[in-house]
């Protein structure tokens, strides 16, 4: 039997939300600003004349030039002095000099020379996922309290991960917590040597610091261009024992790799390199439990086709995979991938994946597994559910829609946040029933 022709306009089985998150580029956050930590040993060194140059200034000029830095800035971020105090140290420390003799004010302007202000999400906003949060405390009547991750684009094209919660009731309806008016970077909290490439580096947020204020900036040298495409899963190990674990793209500026967040609370972070053949690909995406005895992976392993990985270790996929799906429609000709982690339904395992059409076009889609062998594909849709449409296909990145994960809310209803454009985030609510109608 020929599969059926996709209508020009099909009916969508997701009803597209109101609500709409943008770039913005008030969004700022005090950052390390480095002048040339390779010139420590060199006297004329951009960040050793830049000390001296301080240390040389008379006290009264110190107190007047530290007084002007807090007018402008005191008000712009969240415990600012303290982070100038924090940076001083860093600074000291890097560049082998004791400074105890100092003054608070010089030590304090010290640190904000070596800080500036960097608006991690002026450029884009896209590619969310979204998961149950670990404290589900007083929800009811299938309320879900939840963790959406995004990715921020900001000054340079560079990369971060930026974090929302809220709660979705029973009907779909769903509200975000608000934001305050300062965000604030995780800070490194492991002792593994920096120039360790595949050691885990563990980060944390400030404990004052909401999740909703929180960013995740690139740390290790493969990730200074940036920490691309969070796909995050809530893991059962079992008997109860949930973590949070998601991929995604660290990307050097020269070269890729998949590294995996991991995490149980939302107050530190794991960050590991994933080893093995696999962990060169982009677009891995992580089953949220064990099949038999083995983890499990879907994974885009030659650029156009979606592969099923399995392995022995989170942290080490060798395995090249078995082709699991092909580009089959149209609408998915150039190449196919995953949107986030498969979910757990009655009937299987409930993929949504993406394909790129003519003029690279992205478009959702969504495939079933088998839910004790899911390299058996069950149906997949021969037309797509989501493609963008009138306004939504301008943006930074044009004609595009794509999601890293959506949640379900309760087993009938799916809550599918997805990126428009890269300049938006858009969400959009179905009946499980609904999507699994548009399978063939």
């Amino acid at each position: 039997m020929s599969d059926p022709p996709c209508p020009n306009h099909p009916a969508s089985p997701l009803r597209i939300l109101d609500l709409r998150l943008h770039a913005d580029p008030s969004r700022t956050v005090l950052r390390p600003f480095h002048l040339g930590w390779q010139a420590t040993s060199a006297p004329e060194g951009r960040a050793l004349a830049l000390v001296h140059d301080v240390m040389e200034m008379p006290e009264a000029e110190i107190e007047r030039e530290y007084q002007s830095v807090l007018r402008d800035f005191g008000d712009r971020h969240w415990q600012t002095e303290h982070m100038f105090e924090a940076r001083y140290r860093e600074v000291a420390e890097g560049l082998h000099f004791d400074g105890s003799s100092l003054s608070v004010a010089r030590r304090r302007l010290l640190g904000a020379y070596f800080c500036h202000e960097y608006t991690y999400a002026a450029a884009a906003l896209m590619n969310p996922s979204i998961v149950p949060a670990p404290d589900q405390t007083g929800m009811e009547n299938g309320a879900v309290r939840f963790v959406l991750t995004l990715r921020a684009v900001g000054e340079g094209h560079i990369s971060s991960i930026a974090f929302r919660d809220g709660i979705v009731q029973s009907d779909g309806t769903f509200t975000l917590s608000p934001q305050s008016a300062f965000a604030t970077s995780v800070q490194r909290t492991d002792d593994n040597p920096r120039s360790d490439p595949d050691a885990t580096v563990t980060v944390a947020r400030n404990a004052e610091s909401s999740l909703p204020n929180t960013v995740i900036f690139p740390i290790t040298e493969q990730q200074a261009n940036g920490l691309e495409d969070l796909r995050l899963t809530r893991f059962d190990h079992g008997d109860g024992d949930f973590e949070w674990l998601g991929t995604y793209t660290a990307y050097s500026g020269r070269s890729i790799r998949s590294e995996l967040l991991r995490t149980r609370d939302f107050r530190s972070f794991d960050l590991t390199p994933i080893r093995g053949r696999a962990g060169r690909n982009k677009g891995m995406a992580l089953f949220p439990q064990r099949i038999g005895d083995q983890y499990c992976m879907l994974g885009r392993q030659d650029g156009k086709n979606l592969y099923l990985l399995r392995s022995d270790r989170l942290d080490t996929w060798d395995d090249d995979g078995v082709l699991l799906m092909e580009p089959r429609f149209p609408w998915e000709f150039i190449q196919i991938g995953n949107c986030g982690s498969p979910l757990l339904i009655p009937e299987g395992w409930l993929v949504i994946t993406h394909g790129v059409g003519p003029v690279r076009k992205y478009a959702l889609g969504c495939a079933l597994l088998d839910r004790d062998d899911p390299s058996r594909v069950l149906g997949r849709s021969a037309c797509p559910i989501l493609t963008a449409e009138d306004t939504d296909r301008a943006g930074y990145v044009p004609n595009v829609v794509y999601s890293c994960g959506g949640m379900l809310v309760g087993e009938d209803q799916l809550l599918l946040p997805y990126g428009i454009s890269d300049i938006a985030v858009g969400f959009g609510l179905a009946r499980v029933k609904d999507i699994l109608a548009t399978l063939v």
